[in-house]
């Protein structure tokens, strides 16, 4: 292990240390489940491990609370998204209902699409929803965003390159 490692690694231990009991009754009060806590905890912590930043923290708790926001709205939107998904299925005969590998299956390509859009530019996953979803052409998608061509063509590309990225 290089000594930037190390002081990495003795850098989180400590700021696990020092502010794990906190960041987890922080978490437990906005999710009112202990479980649900303990794991959006860990994640924190392994975010800023993987970020390799902690170093750069002047104010821990406020560092730990901007990266545990993040993974809560995360966590909320991947709530609401099984949610509106169970909730269609519930909806189905049982005889078309899929089986609990392809449930599985589909509610991660689901959650793999979310993370998709909600890291596209808004006019870039406006557009991309209306050719998609919607099935209109490029024109139509220009008049709709008031925009030209030209961009409703970079933004498709965008959306296929981070497409292609994540099949990658």
């Amino acid at each position: 292990m290089s000594s930037a490692d190390t002081s990495l690694h003795d850098a989180v231990h400590q700021l696990y240390q020092s502010n794990h009991a906190w960041l987890y009754g922080w978490l437990r009060k906005r999710l009112g489940c202990a479980d649900n806590a303990a794991d959006l905890a860990q994640d924190t912590f392994a975010r800023i491990l993987a970020s390799r930043r902690v170093l750069e923290a002047r104010e821990p708790r406020a560092y730990l609370t901007t990266v545990a926001k993040g993974l809560l709205i995360n966590w909320y939107r991947r709530q609401s998204l099984e949610r509106a998904y169970l909730d269609a299925l519930a909806d189905l005969p049982e005889e078309l209902a899929p089986s609990l590998e392809q449930r599985l299956i589909i509610l991660e390509t689901l959650h793999e699409i979310d993370s998709l859009l909600a890291n596209l530019p808004e006019p870039v996953r406006r557009a991309f929803l209306l050719s998609q979803i919607d099935g209109l052409t490029y024109p139509a998608i220009a008049e709709v965003l008031g925009v030209s061509l030209g961009s409703v063509k970079r933004y498709m590309q965008q959306a296929f390159r981070q497409c292609l990225e994540l099949m990658a």
